[in-house]
C-alpha cells in the first residue's frame, strides 16, 4: 500500500539537525519558503549544516537577513542567500522565480514550508481567499516557475508542508474562495492543507518521471508565529494549553517540527518515493477513527482529487494577467 510506514530511525522526538547527521548536500541547492521565522529556520539551517546552498524567499528581508545571518554564523556555511517573494502576490513570486532562474542553474530541494492559519476572512485582488491563495496557489506557482531548475537538480525533491488540518475539509472545487458559501477560518485552513497534499500527488504523478519527486508533511504542533491570528483563549479551548498555562505534552519544539520536511528532502529512504504524506519522519498510515487527527484523510491523496486541483489551480494562473 502507498501510504505504509517504513522502517524509519527517526521519529516523533527527532531534531532537524539529527535528522540531517552523516547526510552531505555539498554542491545541492535548495530553497526554503518562509525561512525567516518558526521552522522555516530550523530546516534552512539543517540545510545549510549539511552543505547545501540555501535560497531564503522572504516577505520582510531585513529579518530574513538577520536570519540568514545567524544561520551563517551557526552552520558555519556562508552560502545562504536572502530573496524578495510574497506568496500572495503572482508578480512577486514570478519576479522571485524569474531572478532564481536567471544563472540557468540547479535546484535539488525546494521546501514550501511558508503558511497562514485561520485568519480573518481576506481576500487577494483577484477575490480569491488568502488562506487557499497563500498556502497553495503561491506554492503551485513557484513550484511550476521553477520546474527548468528542478529538472537540472534531477534527482530533486520538493516537500509541501500541510498539516493535520487537512482532516478539517476537502477542497470545495465549487465554491474555493468561499464566494456563496459563509466563510469559517477553520474550514478554509482544512482545505488549504488538503490542497497541499493533493499538489503534492498531482505534481509527483506528473513528473516523477523526469526526476522531480513530491512529498506533503505534517510537521506536528509546533508553537510559532503561525498562530498570531489566535486568541489565547481559542488555544485554551483547543487544548493546546494546560490549566497553568503551559503547552501541553506532545507539542514539538520548532527544530523538531523542522525534522520531518529535513527527512523528506534528504533521506535516501524516500530515493524516488513522492506521492506521500509524512509525519514523525515517517511515511504516515491510513487516517483511524479511533485516533484522531493522526495519519492521512483518503480525500487528501485521491488521484482524481488532485487531477481537479491541477485543473483549478490552472485556471486560477489564467487569470493572473500581470506576467512581471
Amino acid at each position: 500500500m502507498l501510504q505504509s510506514p517504513i522502517d524509519s530511525p527517526f521519529g516523533h522526538s527527532s531534531t532537524a539537525m539529527e535528522v540531517v547527521e552523516g547526510i552531505d548536500l555539498s554542491g545541492k541547492t535548495a530553497m526554503v519558503t518562509g525561512a525567516s521565522s518558526g521552522l522555516g529556520i530550523e530546516t534552512a539551517r539543517a540545510l545549510a549544516s549539511a552543505g547545501a546552498r540555501v535560497m531564503m524567499p522572504v516577505r520582510d528581508r531585513a529579518k530574513g537577513e538577520g536570519v540568514a545571518q545567524d544561520i551563517r554564523a551557526s552552520s558555519g556555511s556562508d552560502d545562504v542567500s536572502v530573496m524578495d517573494m510574497d506568496l500572495s502576490e503572482p508578480a512577486s513570486v514570478r519576479s522571485c522565480a524569474k531572478s532564481f532562474l536567471a544563472d540557468g542553474g540547479p535546484l535539488h530541494i525546494l521546501i514550501n514550508n511558508a503558511g497562514i492559519m485561520a485568519c480573518p476572512l481576506e481576500r487577494t485582488p483577484k477575490g480569491w481567499e488568502s488562506q487557499f491563495a497563500t498556502n497553495h496557489f503561491g506554492h503551485y506557482l513557484l513550484t511550476t516557475l521553477l520546474l527548468p531548475a528542478l529538472e537540472r537538480g534531477g534527482p530533486s525533491r520538493v516537500v509541501n508542508l500541510s498539516s493535520t488540518g487537512h482532516h478539517i475539509a476537502s477542497v470545495d472545487f465549487d465554491d474555493p474562495h468561499y464566494v456563496t458559501r459563509d466563510y469559517d477560518k477553520w474550514n478554509a485552513y482544512g482545505q488549504a492543507k488538503t490542497a497541499n497534499v493533493l499538489f503534492s500527488v498531482g505534481f509527483n504523478a506528473r513528473y516523477e518521471g523526469r526526476g522531480i519527486t513530491a512529498n506533503a508533511v505534517h510537521p506536528g504542533g509546533i508553537m510559532t508565529g503561525l498562530q498570531k491570528d489566535l486568541t489565547q483563549e481559542e488555544m485554551n479551548a483547543l487544548g493546546w494549553f494546560d490549566e497553568q498555562g503551559n503547552v501541553r505534552e506532545g507539542f514539538k519544539t520548532p527544530a523538531g517540527g523542522a525534522a520531518t520536511a529535513t527527512w523528506a528532502a534528504t533521506t535516501p529512504l524516500l530515493e524516488s518515493r513522492g506521492g506521500l504524506y509524512l509525519e514523525d519522519c515517517n511515511v504516515a498510515a491510513m487516517a483511524d477513527p479511533d485516533l484522531p487527527y493522526h495519519g492521512v484523510q483518503l480525500h487528501a491523496i485521491d488521484p482524481e482529487a488532485a487531477e481537479r486541483l491541477w485543473v483549478l489551480s490552472e485556471t486560477m494562473l489564467a487569470q493572473v494577467t500581470d506576467h512581471a
